[in-house]
């Protein structure tokens, strides 16, 4: 997850947002995605434009594909480098070994052990290699067996990374034959409870048990350089706050069609 202001809405502030309790009543009513209509065997795919992104918003599902037999292919699209522009207390490239670390220790929290491709694509630059980055995604949806699931970032997330993963591989997912489902990350900060920015209609949830919950959290806690700060400046601060870590503590993950 990494912030920027490059791309609508204007600009995405971690200390201000849309409190995780005025998504209650919203989500509340949304249709459940009842375990049984899981895949069960094969694999899938996992799109991550930053390290944590897929942690947060799917850890959950993740942790179920698995339990079902469902080998898991997670694309770590950048390395995340980006998170703190400006911060004069650590390098971009120890920052992206950092983040590379973080992503490995959270799959080991949450019982899973995907297959992981490093893209390493510039953070903050995916939409300029959208084109290549599609391709790529559609060559690993080409193998030998047709995955059962794409999971891929909300294409109107609000962040310019998360929506040209999107939009590539739902691309790519099309092109292939792939059941694709999305997951927002920024939009719950952002946007607001009716907003048409962000479609509901037509999404689900998949409830998450204690063991879910609680490898979850372990697995968030995994990105301390996403939760603590690396000095007093204020580049240096988390990108994690409290209020955007509200929205992952659901005890239910929330995909789009």
């Amino acid at each position: 997850m990494t912030t920027t202001s490059e791309s609508p809405p204007p600009a995405i502030d971690v200390e201000a947002g849309t409190p995780e309790r005025c998504w209650t009543a919203a989500l509340d009513v949304l249709p459940t995605w009842p375990r049984r209509r899981l895949p069960s065997g094969g694999w899938a795919l996992v799109v991550a434009p930053h390290p944590d992104d897929e942690v947060l918003a799917c850890g959950g599902l993740m942790m179920a594909l698995s339990r079902r037999g469902v080998g898991l292919v997670v694309v770590a699209v950048t390395d995340g480098e980006a998170s703190h522009p400006g911060s004069a207390a650590i390098r971009p490239d120890r920052l992206a070994a950092r983040r590379r670390q973080e992503a490995v220790l959270a799959d080991a929290r949450l019982g899973v052990t995907p297959r992981r491709h490093w893209l390493r694509l510039p953070d903050g630059g995916v939409p300029d290699r959208e084109a290549w980055l599609s391709a790529t995604l559609g060559e690993l949806l080409s193998g030998p067996a047709a995955p059962r699931l794409c999971i891929a970032p909300f294409p109107g997330d609000g962040h310019p990374d998360h929506e040209a993963c999107g939009r590539a591989a739902a691309v790519a997912a099309t092109r292939r034959g792939a059941p694709l489902v999305t997951y927002p990350v920024w939009a719950w900060h952002w946007a607001r409870p009716g907003d048409r920015r962000l479609p509901l209609a037509g999404a689900r949830t998949l409830p998450l048990d204690r063991v879910q919950r609680t490898a979850k959290a372990a697995a968030i806690a995994a990105h301390q350089s996403q939760l603590r700060p690396f000095g007093p400046g204020p580049a240096d601060g988390p990108v994690l706050t409290e209020g955007v870590l509200a929205h992952f503590a659901r005890p239910f993950e929330v995909f789009l069609r």
